[in-house]
């Protein structure tokens, strides 16, 4: 109930190390044979749930198996409705409890779902913490999305998911709640110092709980991204803050180890499109190395995201690109970004963007001795 399967086991639990890791295939061979209703139970939900296999069971599983069969079968779509909980306690009912939290969301009442899980915690607390900081988390995180709540109550819940899972090996339930709570605190922070310093300390504490380039991958991509980002939104106060840019600069390095074009598009692009930000402003003894690799970011980037698909993310490309010539003293070059990008914002209602365009054009123009207005 702690989630530690490292220990030595009955020979009857021998399967459940290979299903905590996702060996399904070991875990169905080590239960292989056995015919109690528990491993049929079982059997049936590594399979994956099974129409035939539950019309079976559902002859031959009676009292609390026959009710965690429903809760299963309705998590696997062979059934619109729950059942009765009446026979369930702990855990047991807080799996029930659960399901229908679930079924509440898809239904898009989200008040009733937090106070199902509220219930829900209450059953698993004390029989398995593990359980119960999951759903802690869950809580934290409907909450987080919710217009008018207290976010000291929000943070104050991932806190008290993380105290319960704290001897858990289970590193990726740590983590995962570390990122959340991490990324709480950056969306609210509005540049304030000291709620990025708590998203960065979170960020960490995640990374430190073993997830890697090889161990949870994806999870450790999306610490970096959100630790680079986190990194760059602060502001800057003494000069050895300057040093926190080239942090960023290696976390978007780490993430782009996992996120490629291939595999994560999306989240390439994003990190992508950091790490060239980033670059731009970079202190260095050697500027224009980094502005011509930002350079060469945005000519990657502008062949990903096409102007049909996304005509005003290619002008920030394009605008972006324009910014790096510049400093470079390319001046051609960003004038034909700048106009292009220019005319989309425009185009697009993007008042601002297209402003700021202007701007930029204008510094262009003076560094030339030239006054001429975009045509």
């Amino acid at each position: 109930m702690r989630g530690d399967v490292s220990q030595s086991l009955p020979p009857q639990w021998e399967f459940l190390p290979a299903a905590v890791l996702g060996n399904v295939r070991e875990a169905k061979e080590l239960l292989a044979g056995n015919d109690t209703p528990l491993a049929l139970y079982n059997i049936f939900v590594l399979e994956g749930g099974e129409a035939s296999r539950y019309q079976e069971l559902r002859g031959l599983l009676q009292g609390e198996l026959r009710a965690i069969l429903e809760i299963s079968a309705f998590q696997f779509g062979l059934v619109d409705e729950l059942p009765d909980p009446v026979s369930l306690d702990g855990e047991l009912r807080a799996a029930f409890l659960l399901a229908s939290a679930s079924q509440s969301l898809e239904k898009q009442d989200t008040n009733r779902a937090i106070l199902l899980l509220e219930e829900a915690f209450e059953c698993a607390r004390t029989l398995s913490p593990v359980f119960a900081a999951q759903i802690l988390g869950q809580i934290a995180g409907l909450r987080s999305n919710m217009p008018g709540q207290d976010s000291e109550h929000v943070i104050e819940t991932y806190r008290q998911a993380l105290q319960l899972a704290a001897d858990t090996p289970l590193e990726s339930l740590r983590a995962e709640l570390w990122l959340n709570l991490g990324s709480f605190y950056q969306e609210h922070a509005s540049g304030r110092r000291d709620l990025l310093t708590q998203s960065i300390q979170a960020y960490q504490q995640a990374i430190q709980c073993g997830i890697s380039e090889t161990n949870h991958a994806e999870m450790y991509a999306w610490a970096q991204n959100n630790l680079g980002l986190a990194y760059l939104s602060m502001p800057m106060v003494e000069a050895s803050d300057s040093l926190r840019q080239a942090v960023a600069v290696q976390s978007f390095r780490e993430a782009l180890k996992i996120y490629q074009p291939e595999t994560h598009r999306l989240e390439w692009v994003s990190a992508k499109l950091n790490l060239a930000n980033a670059l731009q402003y970079l202190p260095t003894s050697h500027p224009e190395e980094n502005l011509l690799q930002a350079v060469e970011i945005y000519d990657e980037l502008l062949q990903a995201r096409t102007r049909a698909e996304d005509p005003v993310g290619y002008a920030r490309l394009l605008a972006n690109q324009a910014n790096a010539f510049a400093h470079l003293g390319l001046f051609s070059q960003a004038l034909e970004k700048a106009n292009e990008a220019y005319k989309l914002f425009h185009w697009h209602n993007e008042a601002d963007a297209a402003n700021s365009v202007l701007e930029l054009v204008t510094t262009v123009h003076e560094s030339l001795g030239n006054k001429q207005a975009i045509a």
